[in-house]
This record gives structure tokens, C-alpha cells and sequence, in this order.
């Protein structure tokens, strides 16, 4: 079976859309000749269009959607013609959307009227019993797509943020995370950025944690650059390729810098199935995940070992 347009739907948080990389080169190397769109959330698009082999970028927003706006993007996708369409993050506007838009081939996982689809998978992935990554690679193997190079790869260019950094070592750091289960005590971060003064602190986030947290950056200023709500995601993905490293949680940024190969080390809980390393860590290679039942149990000491030899690593004759 030959696919000439393919529509790909994954329009939840940037994290999780920087997961389906490898699943959509997979598409691609089964279907060169085909023409890939991406659905993204208003917020992905400049990133999904960073993304190699992607034709084309279209908004179709991560919220609940009214019956009058799920007839309304059938009938922007049915005027395209695409012959398959696969949904990675599954909900009912989208796999109404899409068979009222008559795609033949649509792929997807079997909940939320999944009877819509004509190909499709039970939905385990709360077991987490393998990577995200390897997830979307089951979904595509469904139309006979998949790849070796399993790598996350992104188009970016340098955006000039840190240019006039002179330190041999600069490590951002994320201390925030989008579910309170998954964040690691702020105050700890705060700690472990007086225990690395010295080097080159770039502390980010989104301008939503930067209302929220005002309180975070008391008595630390000195210590950082502030660049918390005042990148874009390709701006970001920018910053985090000059960096040596970056310390975050279970977040989107950790997917980034994996993606701009930046070393991360990730702190996590592995007590929740679905929320464990195994399937959300960083991916590749060169990463170094804490995980622990109870996130207070990582103490800022074993933080602050694991930074110092992964930057000795890095530059063995740098004093830390």
C-alpha cells in the first residue's frame, strides 16, 4: 500500500510531540514519496516545523472541541485528500474529525470512540513497560513504518542567546514541572543553584512559571541568568544545544535538550507506573536519570555529584 499524503495528529504539550520523531522519520523512509502534515497545538507549530521530513504545519488546538469545530476541521483535512492519518494522542474530536473526513487509512488506539478507526491498538502505555518512543513506533509498525535511527533530531540554528558567555561550563536548569507529583522540592533547586555558583547558571521556563514563581528567584539573582518567559520554543531548543548541560524534572524542556543532544540529568519518582523514567525519561544516549519512590528523598548533595562528573567528563581539566 502506497500513501501519497499523510496526516499525523499529536497536538498535547511539546514533550510529548518531540516523542513521535522517530515514528515520523519511520513514516517517511516507508513513504518517501509521501506528504507529511503535522496537527499541532498553536504553541508546537513553530517547532514542529523544526522537525525533518515535515511538509506542512496546521493548528488544531489541545482542548475540548465543540461538534461545530470538529466539522469544521474535517472539512479543512477532507479538502487535503489524505489517504492515511495517524493519532498519537487520542480523543474523541480527533477521531471524529477524521472519519468524517473519509481518510481511508486511519491509525490510532483503541479508546475513545476507537470503533472510527480502521487500524488501531490497545492502549497499555499506562503500564509504561517501555519507552514513549517505543510506543509511537508500535503505532506506526501498524501501516509497516519503522526506522533505525531512532535518535530525536531537530532543524536549529543558533539564536545568539549566551553569546557573551565566556565560562567553560554553563548549565541551565528547569525547576519546575507541569504535575505536582513529578516536582522535585523548589527549594532544593534553589539550594543546588548556590552549591554550582561558580559556573554559568541559566535558569528556564515558561512565562506562566515565571508569574507563579516569584518568590523562587529571591536571593539567588546574583547567581543566575534569568531567562524564564523570555524564549520561544525554537529559542529555547537554541539555548539548551549551547548548554553542557541541563537539570530538570519530568518535563518538556528535558525532551528538548535530548533533542538538541544536551546531556540532562533528569530527576524522577518511580513509584507510578505511568510516570516512571522508563517510558518518560530523557531518550538516547548520555543522560543520567536520579529516580527514587518519594522525589524528597533525592538529596541536592547527590544532585550536585552526579552534575560535577558528568562536566568533568565533559572537560577533565575544568575546576569544579
Amino acid at each position: 500500500m502506497l500513501f501519497e499524503k499523510i496526516l499525523v495528529i499529536r497536538n498535547d504539550r511539546f514533550g510529548e510531540f518531540l516523542l513521535i520523531i522517530p515514528a515520523l522519520r519511520g513514516l517517511k523512509e516507508k513513504y518517501p514519496q509521501a506528504n507529511i502534515t503535522l496537527a499541532v497545538d498553536t504553541y508546537v507549530v513553530d517547532l514542529a516545523n523544526a522537525v525533518e521530513g515535515v511538509n506542512d504545519v496546521i493548528v488544531w488546538e489541545n482542548r475540548e472541541h465543540s461538534f461545530k469545530e470538529i466539522f469544521a476541521f474535517s472539512r479543512q483535512i477532507k479538502g487535503r485528500n489524505f489517504d492515511l492519518v495517524v493519532i498519537f494522542n487520542p480523543t474523541q474530536g480527533s477521531n471524529l474529525a477524521c472519519s468524517l473526513a473519509k481518510i481511508p487509512i486511519r491509525v490510532g488506539y483503541d479508546k475513545k470512540c476507537g470503533f472510527l478507526l480502521t487500524h488501531k491498538i490497545k492502549d497499555e502505555k499506562y503500564l509504561a513497560l517501555k519507552h514513549e518512543v517505543e510506543y509511537n513506533l508500535d503505532l506506526v509498525a501498524l501501516v509497516e513504518a519503522f526506522t533505525n535511527d531512532k535518535s530525536l533530531k531537530l532543524k536549529i540554528a543558533d539564536t545568539g542567546f549566551l553569546a557573551a558567555l565566556k565560562g567553560s561550563c554553563v548549565v541551565a536548569i528547569h525547576p519546575w514541572t507541569s504535575d505536582p507529583v513529578k516536582q522535585w522540592p523548589l527549594p532544593r533547586f534553589k539550594e543546588l543553584i548556590k552549591r554550582l555558583a561558580g559556573l554559568d547558571i541559566v535558569v528556564i521556563g515558561g512565562k506562566d512559571e515565571l508569574t507563579k514563581n516569584e518568590d523562587f528567584f529571591i536571593g539567588i539573582h546574583e547567581l543566575i541568568i534569568n531567562l524564564v518567559g523570555k524564549t520561544n520554543l525554537i529559542e529555547l531548543a537554541g539555548v539548551l544545544k549551547k548548554v553542557n548541560l541541563l537539570i530538570s524534572g519530568d518535563s518538556g524542556p528535558a525532551h528538548l535538550a535530548a533533542a538538541v543532544g544536551t546531556p540532562v540529568v533528569a530527576l524522577f519518582r518511580n513509584d507510578l507506573p505511568g510516570k516512571t523514567a522508563r517510558r518518560w525519561g530523557p531518550w538516547g544516549e548520555g543522560h543520567t536519570v536520579i529516580e527514587k519512590s518519594k522525589l524528597e528523598d533525592i538529596s541536592v548533595d547527590e544532585v550536585v555529584r552526579v552534575v560535577k562528573d558528568k562536566l568533568q567528563r565533559q572537560s577533565p581539566w575544568s575546576k569544579l
